[in-house]
């Protein structure tokens, strides 16, 4: 059973601006997911705002409990920890579907939970 859907797109130009702030790369992305190119970085940022949106975005949800990496294929995948992971269990999801895109200028991301 689908227990949510988020979808994100973010435009790179933007993000990239956001991103030369102080503090900003680490508050958003754990060291392994920082060393990627900028149109990869946006679409982890848009990955990330779509799971916020397809569980809820409740308070306390901390951006690097949940890191977007890559199989050797180039498929995107999550790895949960800390208040994600017990958002995700509260819910009762089993799995999280996601699918990245970047082009023209913008990264988008969507993300199916079920249970």
């Amino acid at each position: 059973m689908i227990v949510g859907i988020g979808l994100d797109i973010t435009e790179v130009f933007r993000f990239s601006r956001a991103t030369e702030r102080t503090g900003v790369p680490e508050r958003l992305f754990t060291e392994a997911e920082r060393d990627a190119p900028t149109e990869r970085l946006a679409g982890r940022f848009a990955a990330k705002e779509a799971l916020a949106k397809a569980v809820g975005a409740p308070r306390g949800l901390v951006w690097t409990d949940v890191e977007v990496l890559s199989e050797e294929s180039g498929q995107p995948y999550f790895v949960f920890h800390g208040t994600v992971a017990e958002r995700l269990a509260e819910l009762g999801v089993s799995n999280v579907f996601l699918s990245i895109t970047h082009d023209a200028g913008v990264a988008a991301a969507m993300v199916v939970c079920e249970s």
